[in-house]
């Protein structure tokens, strides 16, 4: 597991390597990851957008922004987490991932950029 706080708020990443939806032939390789997002701070938050970088071994770079996360913005209480799961497709086996949350705290509405720490991703195989 991965954890960064930034701006008082915890995130932690978790990934899996899923062979029954993987294709190495066709150099598809799916993963999971599992986010925990906590409040650590005395004022509560909304998560408002989120911006990832993806890298593949393959010298790709991807880069994903939008609202939410897997549709929802969810406002934590101190004290309070949210989870989440997820998925990331490589072409190479091996790949990484790191990025941000928009944040905005609701008592004054000032908008945090919160870390969302680099993790990997790699196949078994690829670790022998």
């Amino acid at each position: 597991m991965t954890t960064e706080i930034t701006n008082g708020v915890k995130v932690s990443v978790m990934t899996e390597y899923l062979p029954d939806y993987s294709s190495p032939i066709q150099q598809h390789f799916v993963f999971t990851y599992r986010i925990s997002i906590e409040n650590c701070s005395e004022y509560t938050v909304q998560l408002l957008r989120r911006h990832w970088f993806i890298h593949d071994a393959n010298n790709t770079v991807r880069e994903v922004e939008g609202e939410g996360v897997v549709g929802q913005q969810p406002v934590l209480e101190p004290g309070e987490s949210h989870e989440y799961v997820s998925g990331c497709n490589l072409k190479s086996g091996l790949g990484k991932m790191y990025g941000y949350y928009t944040m905005e705290r609701v008592v004054d509405g000032k908008q945090l950029k919160v870390n969302i720490p680099e993790f990997t991703m790699v196949v078994p195989f690829k670790l022998n």
